[in-house]
């Protein structure tokens, strides 16, 4: 799920609640805490960014609606899931997002990481891919390449267990140059199949890699720490599930997408190789 869905799916909630509360736009913003201005700025088209953490928990709280239907990521509207310690909202700006998940890797060292990138696994990414996917990012690139190079030394640690899910058509999409791809050069697309194809074959069995098709199953972002906890991305932030029922459920949800996997980890390596030599 990119910000555009995720900004979609929070308006359609909001455009919800205001429709049930029979108030006007004014009254509405005063019942939830904010001003007009700024009502009109959350149920815009134009604006792709969620409100802060602390705004989402006081609409969710003031119109007794769960956090995660608020936010589109769930159908139930429950009060019972909304505000609780299980739950919570980590905000990913200005560069956060790296202690962030430096902090809850090293919590899970030694147990099974499950993560479903938003693009190509951080890890597996070039300098070039790195680049040109942080142009409209206010991270720096160097602060990229570095998450980058720590997860990957995270990742060659005797201790790590990692799996990693994805569509095998991204891969596909970049390959052609399609999609996202589209104003990224071949040489440094062939680059990245190639640099990917190598990473996976030196780290495996620690790292494995399955792909999926993406037209028969579907997976927002999220990564599992283990026994820990559970992190979805929406953009800015993070939906972090602490409560066991929640890491167990995610767990299950990334189980059934290895199995399935129309490539398993022990033949992405040769796949992702044979992909970059059919497209040249």
């Amino acid at each position: 799920m990119d910000k555009r869905d995720a900004s979609r799916l929070f308006r359609d909630r909001m455009e919800q609640l205001l429709s049930r509360s029979g108030r006007n736009r004014s009254g509405f913003a005063r019942e939830i805490g904010v001003d007009r201005s700024a009502l009109s700025q959350l149920l815009s088209e134009e604006v792709t960014r969620l409100p802060r953490a602390e705004t989402l928990i006081r609409i969710a709280s003031t119109c007794d609606v769960s956090l995660d239907w608020l936010l589109g990521l769930s159908q139930a509207e429950d009060v019972t899931a909304a505000i609780k310690p299980s739950l919570e909202l980590e905000e990913a700006q200005n560069g956060q997002d790296t202690t962030l998940l430096y902090e809850w890797h090293t919590e899970a060292a030694g147990t099974k990481i499950r993560y479903i990138p938003t693009t190509i696994p951080d890890l597996l990414r070039t300098d070039a891919v790195i680049s040109y996917e942080s142009r409209e990012n206010k991270r720096t690139l160097a602060s990229r390449i570095d998450e980058a190079n720590n997860r990957l030394a995270y990742t060659r640690r005797p201790e790590t267990d990692m799996e990693v899910c994805m569509p095998m058509q991204r891969l596909v999409d970049l390959a052609q140059g399609t999609g996202t791809w589209s104003d990224l050069a071949e040489p440094a697309r062939m680059a990245q199949l190639d640099h990917m194809a190598k990473l996976i074959d030196d780290l495996y069995p620690s790292f494995r890699l399955y792909l999926y098709d993406g037209q028969v199953n579907f997976a927002a972002p999220y990564t599992v720490f283990g026994p820990l906890r559970a992190t979805v991305y929406i953009g800015d932030m993070y939906l972090v599930l602490n409560a066991k029922e929640g890491v167990t459920a995610l767990t299950r949800h990334f189980d059934n997408l290895i199995r399935a996997a129309n490539v398993q980890a022990h033949e992405v390596a040769d796949w992702i190789a044979a992909l970059r030599d059919n497209t040249t």
